[in-house]
């Protein structure tokens, strides 16, 4: 792992150098699968890049192939027929451990008891405003 970024107080670093016992589900040279221990339900796990990044811009391409497939993995493992994927990057977004992360978060009826409770609080923007946003960002793209 010498070829791997580490922070050395970050608590998903010392995870993946052992330090910190998880119940560790997967693992490749890039990334680390495990239990999250403040499940918001059962099967809730994280699937975490060994690379120290604190948001998904900061983490370099070549850190990012196994965590889909990883993520796909768990959830035919699991055997949840729903189910959320769910990345944060900041505080306000509502990250709480500065590493990236993805959550594999069951969600086993549509009741909020258990699993993720999203509302979608859709923007009322037209569809000037719209285009006005896409040409900025393909800008940047291109």
């Amino acid at each position: 792992m010498s070829n791997i970024k580490t922070l050395a107080s970050c608590i998903f670093c010392k995870i993946v150098k052992g330090e910190i016992p998880s119940f560790k589900l997967m693992e490749t040279d890039s990334i680390l699968a495990f239990m999250d221990i403040g499940p918001i339900a059962r099967g809730h796990c994280l699937v975490i890049p060994k690379y120290h990044a604190e948001k998904l811009a900061d983490l370099p391409e070549d850190q990012m192939a196994d965590i889909l497939p990883a993520l796909a993995k768990i959830a035919k493992a699991a055997g949840n027929e729903d189910y959320n994927i769910l990345q944060n990057n900041g505080r306000p977004a509502h990250q709480q451990v500065d590493h990236v992360h993805f959550h594999y978060i069951p969600k086993p009826s549509a009741d909020d008891k258990e699993g993720l409770g999203v509302g979608w609080p859709a923007q009322n923007l037209s569809m000037d405003e719209i285009k006005k946003i896409y040409e900025e960002v393909k800008g940047k793209l291109e």
